[in-house]
């Protein structure tokens, strides 16, 4: 029979290399399995000694600049690598055949070096957390407990469900969103064009009548000639706006003034928080569920919120856990955290069941954001045509009041 040559990790995270004799490789996959090792690689002996001949003869490659991956490539390739994992695929072997399967170059790339580092002796959770562009912190970090337990298969599964679970909810977001912010460049557009184009061509006719305008009239006129003569500096003025908030919105100050604002927001403060609070839940459960320590996952839960309201509750909830403290005494002091969301926690704490609760308050809130993204849809509909219809019928009875009270006193007269 052949012999085989093996590279596994034990619990503790070290690497150990040895060699065995079977019929084939999925006996020595399933030998290294039964003594809990984590199955990096396994090639036969004269296979191994071909492909390193063959690699010298060829001489050295030249080395590529890894590149990013799109969310979905990065969902797929969870999954196979969980998928082959779970056949009993060594992990070297499964992430050659992903790596050369995968159509985006650059996500090629770093696959091809995560492999490279992996094969030189490196942990999988280590190799990843090089590329952070591409595997986020929580990835690696459930990567890292999925190594530790022995359980890398059912991780990456956990893994791929929550990007999955993460995915939808930036879909139904941008898709509460996407309509309102189209409908108002349409409202800007509509307005700029007649203040611009259409309302100047007006003012000849009231100055041949020689009449005092309404000041309505007046008022439009003056801001349409402005803006025909000052329209790049209007266009300025956006881009400086537009700029400034970025800035402002980038520090911490700024930052937390507007999340703050997000939250308050009439019509879609109530969505951003339920938005806000599913991902908080998601991730802390997902966290728990594979194994990261509490401390630890409170930390990368604050990093990914999306939120500094709730990034600064969850970092005071770590610091009373570290000192030995409740972890939703902090969470019930802030005003993004109903009773309901704290009162759980509370329980699971003292249950010993918390990430069951958390997934509970996850699922929650995830059906109360899709319920709300549609009532927002039909809400929103009708204000806008408002506001349009506003803006519109002000300027064009802005341009006609003249003419009706012309009318008025020719009728009069007469």
């Amino acid at each position: 029979m052949p012999t085989f040559k093996y590279a596994a990790k034990t619990n503790d995270g070290k690497t150990i290399r040895g060699t065995l004799v079977a019929a084939a490789p999925g006996e020595v996959v399933g030998e290294l399995r039964r003594k809990n090792l984590v199955v990096l690689d396994v090639e036969e002996t004269s296979r191994a000694m071909a492909a390193a001949s063959g690699a010298s003869a060829s001489g050295p490659k030249m080395a590529s600049k890894p590149g990013k991956a799109k969310k979905d490539e990065l969902v797929i390739f969870t999954r196979q690598l969980s998928t082959m994992i779970s056949a009993g695929i060594p992990l070297l072997e499964s992430l050659d055949v992903l790596a050369a399967q995968v159509d985006n170059p650059g996500f090629a790339k770093t696959l091809r070096v995560v492999t490279d580092d992996v094969r030189g002796g490196s942990d999988f959770s280590t190799s990843l957390s090089r590329h952070p562009k591409v595997f986020a912190e929580i990835y690696v970090s459930m990567v890292k407990a999925g190594e530790v337990s022995g359980q890398l298969d059912e991780i990456l599964v956990r893994l791929a469900e929550y990007q999955e679970a993460s995915a939808k909810l930036k879909r139904e977001i941008k898709a509460a969103m996407t309509y309102p912010v189209i409908s108002l460049a349409m409202v800007l557009g509509i307005t700029m064009f007649l203040m611009i184009g259409i309302v100047p061509q007006f003012r000849p006719i009231f100055d041949s009548l020689q009449i005092d305008l309404p000041a309505l009239t007046a008022a439009v006129l003056g801001c349409s000639q402005w803006l025909v003569r000052n329209w790049l500096i209007a266009i300025g003025i956006g881009v400086a706006a537009f700029i400034a908030l970025t800035m402002f919105k980038r520090s911490e100050a700024g930052g937390y003034t507007v999340d703050w604002f997000f939250l308050k927001m009439p019509v879609f403060g109530s969505l951003f928080q339920k938005v806000a609070l599913s991902r908080f839940s998601r991730t802390f459960s997902t966290l728990l569920r594979s194994g990261v320590p509490i401390l630890g996952s409170l930390e990368i839960v604050a990093e990914t919120s999306g939120n500094r309201i709730i990034s600064r509750a969850v970092l005071a909830a770590r610091d009373s856990v570290r000192n030995g403290n409740s972890l939703s005494e902090p969470l019930d002091k802030s005003p993004v955290f109903p009773p309901m969301v704290t009162r759980m926690i509370s329980i699971g704490e003292k249950s010993g069941s918390l990430e069951q609760l958390l997934e509970k308050i996850s699922t929650f809130y995830d059906e109360q954001v899709s319920a709300a993204v549609k009532s927002l849809t039909s809400m929103i509909e009708p204000l806008l045509i408002g506001l349009m219809g506003g803006l519109v019928g002000t300027i064009v009875f802005a341009v006609f009041l003249p003419i009706f009270e012309i009318q008025k006193k020719l009728s009069g007269g007469g």
